[in-house]
């Protein structure tokens, strides 16, 4: 889905696609347990209603689903480092960094428009109405993290509708987009979208953890990049409720070594990280509820994926990386 016709396009597309640097592979993962989760028979109304938009060969479209979804990220992370002056990605040479800002945008706007003919290759209009509404919001998000008064970088608020629309839209949306194809029903349908809601806000919240802890257990060894761009994230604002100080620090964006330090000092003596770590596992446990709140099923294989979501929100909680 990726090749192009002019060779240096090609090796930009496919930059990330490689073997050895295609990242986790999350949320495809998610995206085709979800398919086998929801793999039982269609309330008999339903099926009526949508017996004709459904083809013989559910799994291939669902997988579909899948692979635009990473495609679409994919295209984010391009641009957004081209945003963010990234050097590196995936633990290799960033494509802006090798190739260039140009091709790097390019290259994101062609994964975006192979995302789109591929949505439209499976016909219905509400999958596509639903994706296109994610780009909408990863646009918003970003602008949001860009352009932003006092009062907003400071309002837990604010940041947790940021990181909804940067992070937790593709994959509640994508699981719902699954839900949809397979003829389910409005509600289960909005199961699948919480239970990836609540999962892709308890990731992003342990990601903003982990860039300050790393994989060491020490304060401060992670990779601090959010505080030295100026981002403002979950641990911070949870330390800002105990010590209001800090507040002061905040307003000054970070631009001096020294307030980055301030900050760290505060964050470290206050329950920011504890916190933070709280309310992500409170969204994994939503997500669990999610599926736990599914249709029974007797089949063995709707069974083994379910419980592999649920593990999934655990692992997403205890991850180092």
């Amino acid at each position: 889905m990726v090749v192009a016709e002019v060779p240096k396009l090609a090796s930009a597309a496919e930059y990330f696609f490689k073997m050895g640097v295609e990242g986790k592979r999350f949320r495809p993962t998610v995206l085709l347990l979800m398919a086998s989760a929801l793999n039982m028979p269609i309330p008999q109304s339903a099926a009526d209603e949508v017996f004709d938009n459904l083809s013989r060969d559910l799994r291939s479209r669902q997988q579909s689903i899948a692979e635009i979804t990473e495609m679409i990220h994919v295209a984010s992370l391009l641009h957004d480092d081209v945003l963010d002056d990234a050097e590196t990605r995936r633990g290799i040479g960033s494509l802006n960094f090798v190739m260039g800002n140009k091709l790097a945008v390019l290259a994101g706007d062609f994964l975006l428009s192979r995302a789109c003919v591929a949505l439209a290759s499976l016909k219905n209009t509400e999958v596509v109405s639903l994706l296109a509404t994610v780009v909408e919001h990863l646009v918003t998000g970003e602008t949001m993290q860009m352009a932003t008064t006092s009062e907003q970088r400071c309002s837990m608020e604010y940041y947790l509708q940021k990181t909804y629309y940067k992070t937790a839209s593709l994959i509640s949306n994508s699981c719902k987009a699954v839900a949809l194809l397979a003829g389910q029903t409005a509600e289960v349908s909005m199961l699948a979208y919480n239970y990836g809601r609540n999962l892709g806000l308890a990731y992003q919240l342990i990601d903003d953890v982990l860039d300050f802890t790393g994989t060491s257990s020490s304060l401060g060894k992670g990779s601090l990049s959010d505080i030295h761009h100026g981002i403002v994230t979950a641990p911070i604002l949870f330390a800002m409720e105990e010590y209001p100080q800090l507040r002061e620090v905040v307003d000054r964006g970070f631009d001096d070594p020294t307030d980055v330090d301030v900050a760290l000092d505060y964050l470290g003596k206050s329950r920011g990280i504890e916190r933070t770590r709280e309310l992500a596992a409170e969204h994994a446990k939503h997500a669990i509820e999610a599926i736990n709140t599914l249709p029974e099923s007797d089949d063995e294989d709707v069974q083994i994926s379910r419980r592999a979501l649920v593990d999934l929100t655990q692992r997403v909680l205890t991850r180092s990386k």
